[in-house]
């Protein structure tokens, strides 16, 4: 069973955001980056279906050079080997990434593609499913559990208000993972030292551009922290009146109660 893991490296949760001078992105300079939670929650989705069933796991990420930090994290984990799609233009949106991903993926043919189910940075929650529509394969999304089955795959999803829908579904398929679906495991000492040895396929946006149909769609034209303001609102009428709308108000836009 071969299993493609997509991760994507992101600013470490702690960091202090501030403003690029140019006003449409984060300054990096002094960051420190992280693989993306929902990211790792689905490669030990991967990990534990390879430990019960066999087959291989392959790190899939696109990202600039210091993305190779990320990429040995996930080989230390127990990946087997890793594809690293080198490009510099930074926040590139869902299509975009999905483009480059379909076209490394070309001549991989996996039995099972899992995604987080969004980014901690962008947070579009859209890469995924757009990979699977560009792949041609069904998908399901916020999966909390995965099981083998004969010629296929039952999954569990989290819908709203506490209910869950169980899918079943044929292979090839793309999941996209919900955080919290399992306990994440650590990298250990002979994970570390065997992941230097590890097979990294390294190729560049550029080379996958004709494959990829095009680059990025959506443009951000500016970035900038929330504002904030103080308002003062007055309610007329009689006190049962002004209550009522004041309670309205606490529920409907405030959302406080």
């Amino acid at each position: 069973m071969k299993i493609v893991v997509a991760i994507k490296q992101v600013p470490a949760r702690d960091s202090q955001l501030r403003i690029a001078s140019s006003g449409k992105w984060i300054e990096e300079a002094d960051l420190t980056y992280e693989i993306n939670e929902p990211d790792a929650y689905a490669l030990e989705e991967g990990l534990q279906l390879k430990e019960k069933h066999g087959g291989e796991v392959v790190a899939l990420c696109a990202g600039p050079a210091r993305a190779a930090q990320t990429i040995r994290e996930a080989l230390a984990k127990g990946a087997d080997r890793a594809i690293h799609i080198e490009e510099d233009q930074g926040a590139l949106d869902s299509l975009a990434t999905a483009r480059l991903l379909a076209a490394a993926l070309a001549s991989e043919a996996p039995d099972l593609i899992l995604t987080g189910l969004q980014s901690d940075d962008l947070g579009y929650g859209q890469t995924g499913v757009i990979l699977a529509e560009l792949l041609g394969l069904p998908h399901a999304t916020i999966i909390m559990q995965v099981e083998k089955q004969e010629g296929g795959i039952r999954v569990k999803r989290e819908l709203e208000d506490g209910w869950f829908q169980h899918v079943e579904m044929p292979l090839p398929a793309l999941l996209t993972i919900q955080s919290g679906i399992s306990k994440l495991r650590y990298a250990t000492l002979m994970g570390i030292k065997k992941a230097k040895t590890k097979e990294v396929r390294r190729v560049t946006a550029a080379e996958l551009a004709s494959g990829a149909g095009g680059g990025t769609d959506v443009t951000l034209e500016r970035v900038y922290l929330p504002e904030r303001t103080k308002r003062t609102q007055l309610f007329e009428g009689s006190p049962k009146e002004a209550a009522a709308k004041l309670v309205e108000k606490l529920k409907f836009e405030a959302r406080v109660l």
